[in-house]
């Protein structure tokens, strides 16, 4: 039996992936965490408040309030601050946007964390697929309405949660909110892929504005298979959940992730790149498309009715 146990041990371990060693400080610095409710948002924020200020933003006010209170009362600090977000309504974003530059002066680090997965057909406030809505255009809009500030806080990070199921993604161009044909597993798969898409043409764009490749950086991340409600909207994928737990990452190994991104020294001066387990990790081919990531920039900023160049 104790050999069954160190080989179970060894197991978790090995589920449990890479770790975020770094024990940079943030005092002075601002984060902010979409969908830090929750999961691995949460998770991402309860490390970031052991180093700094950090702002939850979410939907659910009354969820974030009570993990902003536990995570106060853990860490001892008393800079985690709740503001509204919902992805699903553009109005939603311009409005804390504008709150959020009202209010702050600075931000150093944004996590576009937030996600839905395998929904049901649906489409946001303003009829987008809803995978799409909220996984990349959402994030995209609130990149580009919270950049200057980024900017002139530099050195900054956008770090982005994409997902190995880039892989089984592409960008439908004719069909980009899935009306002729929609599958919420593939349409999960597409926002991934748009994700990667978008932080390496956003890297591409920064490192031409800045003559300092280190000022800013955007990088993309898999945070792993993680026990969280992500799955919440599939009944089977809930049920498989359950069975495989052991062999899931806990939220808050599946948040090592994002931290390292956030954080890592060594990051500095690295962008454009994708990770998993704290290190480089391989991206398909149509994640590498440059073309592609043109494209989707272009026709990103058209649905949304902003000029960014």
């Amino acid at each position: 039996p104790r050999r069954l146990s160190a080989a179970a041990l060894s197991r978790r371990r090995y589920v449990a992936g890479g770790h975020c060693t770094s024990a940079a400080r943030l005092e002075g610095k601002v984060a902010v965490v979409t969908g830090a409710n929750t999961g691995i948002g949460k998770e991402t924020a309860r490390d970031l408040a052991r180093r700094g200020k950090v702002i939850i933003a979410c939907r659910d006010i009354e969820k974030a309030e009570a993990a902003a209170s536990e995570i106060r009362a853990e860490t001892g600090n008393q800079q985690v601050i709740v503001k509204k977000l919902d992805l699903a309504d553009t109005k939603s974003i311009r409005e804390f946007a504008e709150k959020f530059l009202a209010e702050e002066k600075e931000l150093h680090i944004l996590i576009n964390n937030a996600g839905v997965m395998l929904c049901p057909y649906s489409k946001t406030a303003d009829g987008f697929e809803m995978h799409l809505g909220v996984n990349h255009l959402g994030h995209f809009l609130l990149t580009f309405l919270l950049l200057e500030c980024l900017k002139q806080s530099a050195p900054a990070r956008i770090v982005n949660v994409s997902s190995l199921a880039h892989h089984g993604g592409r960008i439908r161009f004719h069909d980009l909110h899935g009306e002729k044909s929609y599958n919420r597993g593939l349409a999960y798969c597409h926002s991934k892929l748009a994700n990667v898409l978008f932080t390496r043409e956003l890297a591409r764009r920064l490192q031409g504005k800045s003559q300092r490749r280190a000022e800013f950086t955007a990088n993309a991340l898999h945070p792993g298979s993680v026990h969280s409600e992500l799955v919440r909207h599939s009944f089977v994928m809930t049920w498989l959940w359950k069975i495989f737990s052991f062999f899931l990452k806990t939220p808050q190994e599946g948040a090592q992730t994002s931290v390292y991104c956030a954080v890592a020294e060594e990051l500095d001066s690295v962008t454009g790149q994708y990770f998993s387990d704290c290190q480089p990790a391989y991206v398909s081919p149509r994640g590498r498309d440059d073309e592609t990531a043109k494209k989707l920039w272009n026709v990103s900023c058209e649905l949304l009715g902003i000029q960014w160049d």
